[in-house]
């Protein structure tokens, strides 16, 4: 695969992506004991807005772009500081020239006790997240398929956590990957907290993947919608969807004050909607 994430960091879809992630680990924090989050798609895990890649599309300037500064009313900046002060940790100038990759920001909310497993297969990447992590004793970089991570590095030896699942969608079949994997995933650790993400562009594909999550078996589904645009003429980023399993009671309340607060300010062309819905409860 040729794809890089460089050209997309910091768009509307990481943030939401990135939001969702910061509430799951806020939340796993509430407990003394340990937990691991596994990341099976890491990437780089640092971003230069400033670079050739992040300058092409300009996607950030959708996404992080508008939020970094925004003014929020005092619930959704509540439930945002966690995520915010992630980004602004690697922007101490102010703005926003640097993002951070969900390996940074779930290491940046991470207590002494906590474990990070950050997994990347391409090998310059993961190069590049070792020298990040270098001599970070509680990160570990694996490089190998995320794939396969679902079943090899499951269950942690914490025994608590989270799995973020978030592969590219550059190769055909990656919904039927999504299902298959969080069904093994699920099989060796039924009690984990998944965070699986998919990409808006075949909307048929988006409600098949649905159909076939609800027929899965799998309990406690709670699935995330964020549209920036109606179904565009030709196939394009229109939204994205993150579906969560055994979702912390605390999420579902939280995402309906960080939503609607998320869509006014990213939302490129009406109608375009956020859901939040329950394939299996």
């Amino acid at each position: 695969m040729n794809y890089r994430h460089a050209y997309h960091a910091g768009n509307f879809a990481d943030v939401v992506k990135h939001v969702v992630l910061s509430r799951l680990v806020e939340y796993l924090k509430q407990k003394d004991k340990a937990f691991r989050v596994i990341d099976t798609h890491a990437g780089i895990g640092r971003y230069d807005l400033s670079a050739t890649e992040a300058q092409k599309t300009g996607e950030w300037q959708g996404g992080i772009g508008r939020l970094v500064d925004a003014a929020f009313d005092a619930p959704a900046a509540a439930l945002l500081a966690p995520y915010l002060e992630a980004v602004r940790s690697l922007n101490p100038g102010g703005g926003v020239k640097k993002y951070p990759g969900s390996p940074l920001i779930a290491r940046h909310l991470m207590r002494k006790q906590d474990r990070l497993s950050a997994i990347e297969l391409h090998r310059q990447d993961a190069a590049k997240l070792r020298a990040l992590f270098a001599g970070d004793f509680q990160t570990r970089v694996i490089e190998i398929d995320g794939w396969l991570a679902l079943g090899a590095h499951l269950p942690p030896k914490e025994r608590r956590g989270l799995v973020l699942v978030d592969p590219p969608f550059e190769e055909k079949g990656e919904f039927d990957r999504l299902v298959d994997g969080l069904r093994k995933a699920h099989k060796r650790w039924p009690g984990g907290v998944y965070a699986l993400w998919y990409p808006v562009k075949d909307r048929k594909a988006v409600a098949a993947f649905r159909k076939v999550l609800v027929q899965s078996g799998v309990p406690k589904l709670l699935d995330i919608g964020f549209e920036i645009r109606p179904p565009s003429a030709e196939p394009s980023l229109d939204g994205s969807g993150m579906v969560v399993v055994n979702p912390p009671f605390t999420l579902e309340g939280e995402l309906r004050t960080l939503l609607p607060a998320l869509h006014k300010l990213l939302v490129v062309e009406k109608p375009a909607h956020w859901t939040l819905e329950w394939l299996a409860a």
